[in-house]
């Protein structure tokens, strides 16, 4: 029977929260009318729920594969550009044609802004659901189609995110799940309100010397702040710091990776290993961190190939929403070698997991890679009545 695409269909999920993420709002931080706030310490807009892109596609022969990206901020920008131009380019494809699909609709935009954005968002939503279809029409997962085999069943986490509104009470928050499993953790510098020094002390006096502490720096300082900031928390063992200039700045972050001795991490806002080799090249990083709501599969991997092939180690960021791309995630790190651990962001997946139907799991500071075919998960009955089609 035919395997090729029928039919793309486009969702927006909302998922309420009782917290925002990153925590509770700070003085001056208020919801607008739209549901967005910034957060003043990296003057970055954020949503007061979890909201997230779904991509359906089905093909000739009934197999479903789906797919995930970022729908935080403007959601409808990334869907209509699926529905008006991309989703008409992939009907007709062989879902087994997923990398040369990537391409073909990567070059439909050349000139015109096809580099980042909503756009990629988009192409990385289609790649995922193309890869599940892909999986599921072979009975395999993901994990045994990219690169050169499943290497692990398990991946290392680390606990992202300490979202209580006192330095003692987040120092408290990691010791708990110290007593869980957990021994690597990284905190958020635009809510350290004592500042990143104070907070990484706090930390350390809490969980002792054996475990693993970094610091998100937010892309919101100049080299020379980040360096500062850096030099500060070193002397309380700081295991990376992720983030610390401008994404623009390629000059400025290449000149802190030089200037500390700290590990610096970036990529979660890459789309393409273009953008990795523009910072690789320089020598401006230690840690790649590829997130696969922005990349999709197939940039995933080539990222992670490129990074390993100049002797890096990767550390995929984790994912903000229903958990599809993450899913995703954790099959392609599993064919990578250089993964050291994966990021865990437990105030979302935790109350979100109830979305998916699958094995999926983190538990005592590993990761379970999804074992059925495809991305090894799906959308559970209560997470489709959560869908609005676009």
């Amino acid at each position: 029977m035919s395997r090729r695409v029928r039919s793309i269909d486009v969702y927006i999920a909302t998922i309420p929260r009782d917290t925002p993420y990153l925590g509770s709002l700070r003085p001056g931080e208020e919801v607008n009318p739209q549901g967005y706030f910034v957060r003043l310490g990296n003057r970055t807009v954020y949503a007061s729920v979890d909201r997230t892109v779904i991509v359906r596609v089905m093909t000739d022969d009934g197999v479903e594969g789906w797919g995930e990206t970022y729908g935080l901020a403007a959601p409808r920008a990334t869907t209509e550009i699926i529905k008006d131009l991309l989703a008409h380019f992939v009907i007709g494809r062989d879902p087994l044609d997923a990398p040369a699909i990537h391409d073909d609709l990567y070059d439909l935009m050349r000139v015109r802004g096809y580099t980042g954005g909503f756009y990629l968002d988009a192409l990385a939503a289609i790649d995922i659901a193309l890869w599940d279809a892909a999986g599921k029409s072979l009975n395999v997962p993901i994990a045994k189609l990219v690169g050169a085999g499943q290497r692990r069943a398990k991946i290392p986490a680390y606990v992202s995110g300490l979202p209580k509104p006192t330095l003692s009470e987040r120092a408290e928050f990691a010791a708990e799940w110290q007593a869980n499993g957990f021994s690597a953790f990284k905190f958020a510098s635009p809510v350290a309100d004592d500042g990143v020094a104070a907070e990484i002390a706090a930390l350390r006096k809490a969980l002792g010397s054996s475990a693993r502490i970094a610091c998100d720096m937010h892309w919101n300082q100049t080299a020379d702040e980040a360096i500062a900031l850096i030099r500060e928390m070193e002397p309380h063992g700081l295991w990376f710091a992720e983030a610390p200039v401008r994404t623009e700045d390629i000059s400025g972050l290449a000149r802190v990776a030089n200037m500390v001795s700290t590990p610096i991490a970036v990529g979660e806002e890459w789309r393409t290993v273009y953008d990795a080799v523009l910072r690789i090249e320089r020598q401006a990083c230690a840690i790649v961190q590829p997130e696969m709501g922005h990349t999709g599969i197939t940039e995933f991997m080539r990222i992670g190939q490129y990074a390993q092939a100049h002797h890096l180690k990767l550390m995929p960021h984790a994912t903000i929403g229903l958990g599809i791309f993450l899913a995703a995630s954790l099959q392609a790190s599993s064919a990578l070698g250089p993964v050291a651990m994966h990021e865990y962001q437990h105030s979302i997946f935790e109350p979100n997991r109830r979305y998916l139907v699958g094995d999926m799991d983190c538990r005592e500071g590993e990761y379970t890679v999804p074992t059925g075919a495809g991305l090894g998960v799906e959308p559970s009955e209560e997470a489709r009545r959560l869908f609005e089609a676009a």
